[in-house]
């Protein structure tokens, strides 16, 4: 394919925008190369500004779960803009997406709205410690909750250690109070809680890992933490910003059976445009302000033009036959890409968890960040580049899920199918 104006078009960005990007992953750092600039999209495709068609496999990063420029949303945001597109007063739109998806998801009360995810986990976290009254949090190494000071710590040489800072401008007083654990491995969960005895506000954790490409939470793990916290007296979040209302209606609480005290989303709650939210029973959220002592705040939060969009795609979710479709085209897609990497003897292991699916070119089971960073990195970048080639847009990082949407036809799968296979002859 002819990348001709989208290279000229990074070039101009990189002279204003930092890498030429406003979100590290879109500069193809991790695979090489420029990236594409896409002009337009409509249901599974994207179209570059140099007249390529691409089938998309990151649908905005998770929420184009019906396509993009869906009909019904877009309309919502048409008819909301003609109103007026922000207000800063309350809206009774909000009311009624914020009941809609009350209605919809296990385990909570109330909800709220905020601009992205990132300040929806920041604001989770800010909460479980304000409601507990104690200081430390529990993440897993490999799973990403935005870029607050937070959530931007590593594990140093053993994964039950304090968190050393991931990036500069992280303070090490912050680092402290973010305790590194294993996805996967509950007693490195246990040994952070036996060394820090009532210190520690919550856990935090994506349900189904989607940063690390797609990991599923191993057989009892979700029940394990459940346990621990109820028996610690912290509080369980779960990070749904990729998971909820695509992995069912409920998320992954609906899907594993498993209650967490706060829930935290993003993507697809708005409907595609940048919003967040984070939910919990009234007990917890009672503490929020202004009814309680916790404070967050947003000028732009609930805007009415993510609520329309927001709503306006909850509604399309009320019904199951969609994550049932989206099931079956998954498994569909697993099974063809398995079949063309194994005859042409490739090594890798694929995860698929409901409509979210990674190929990993790792010889062992991916469970956790370590296993997945032992990938074969080459591998993926041939990969990567070889699809992109093909017409398929992967996500540009062998750390990053796939996500599926139900716009998605099966000749389209089919046509990913037969790239797979070509590509994989040249690996």
């Amino acid at each position: 394919m002819i990348y001709k104006r989208s290279s000229a078009l990074f070039a101009a960005a990189q002279k204003v925008l930092p890498g030429g990007v406003n979100s590290p992953v879109r500069a193809f750092n991790a695979v090489g190369g420029n990236p594409i600039f896409v002009e337009r999209a409509e249901g599974p495709y994207l179209y570059d500004e140099d007249g390529n068609r691409f089938i998309d496999y990151i649908n905005s990063w998770g929420p184009m779960i019906l396509g993009h420029a869906h009909a019904p949303v877009v309309n919502a945001v048409k008819e909301r803009a003609e109103k007026g597109t922000s207000f800063g007063t309350p809206t009774a739109l909000e009311t009624e997406i914020a009941t809609l998806a009350v209605s919809m998801v296990p385990n909570i009360d109330k909800i709220r709205f905020v601009n992205s995810g990132t300040e929806a986990c920041m604001s989770a976290v800010r909460l479980a410690r304000g409601y507990t009254q104690k200081d430390k949090i529990i993440k897993f190494a490999g799973c990403y909750h935005g870029h607050s000071d937070s959530f931007l710590i590593q594990a140093g040489s053993g994964a039950v250690t304090f968190g050393t800072p991931n990036s500069p401008g992280v303070t090490k007083g912050t680092a402290k109070d973010t305790l590194l654990a294993t996805y996967n491995d509950i007693d490195s969960v246990q040994k952070l809680f036996d060394e820090n005895d009532d210190e520690i506000a919550c856990i935090i954790l994506e349900p189904v890992a989607g940063n690390m490409g797609c990991i599923p939470p191993s057989a009892g793990f979700l029940e394990q933490l459940r346990e621990l916290c109820d028996n610690h007296k912290a509080l369980l979040v779960f990070d749904e910003v990729m998971t909820g209302f695509r992995l069912a209606k409920g998320g992954a609480q609906e899907l594993y059976g498993v209650n967490a005290d706060i829930v935290t989303f993003g993507k697809v709650i708005g409907g595609g445009l940048p919003v967040g939210a984070f939910a919990a029973r009234n007990e917890i959220m009672d503490h929020l302000a202004p009814e309680g002592p916790v404070y967050q705040a947003g000028t732009l939060s609930g805007n009415p033009l993510a609520m329309a969009a927001g709503l306006a795609m909850l509604k399309e979710l009320e019904n199951d036959e969609v994550y049932a479709s989206l099931k079956k085209k998954t498994a569909y897609l697993h099974e063809g890409i398995e079949e063309k990497l194994k005859a042409a003897k490739v090594t890798h292991t694929i995860n698929r968890v409901e409509s979210m699916i990674s190929v990993h070119f790792s010889e062992t089971p991916v469970t956790d960040f370590e296993s997945a960073a032992s990938g074969n990195n080459e591998t993926f970048k041939k990969f990567f580049h070889g699809m992109l080639n093909e017409g398929i847009y992967l996500a540009p990082s062998a750390f990053e899920t796939w996500f599926l949407t139900d716009a998605l036809s099966y000749e389209d799968l089919d046509e990913t199918i037969a790239a797979c296979e070509r590509v994989a002859k040249t690996l």
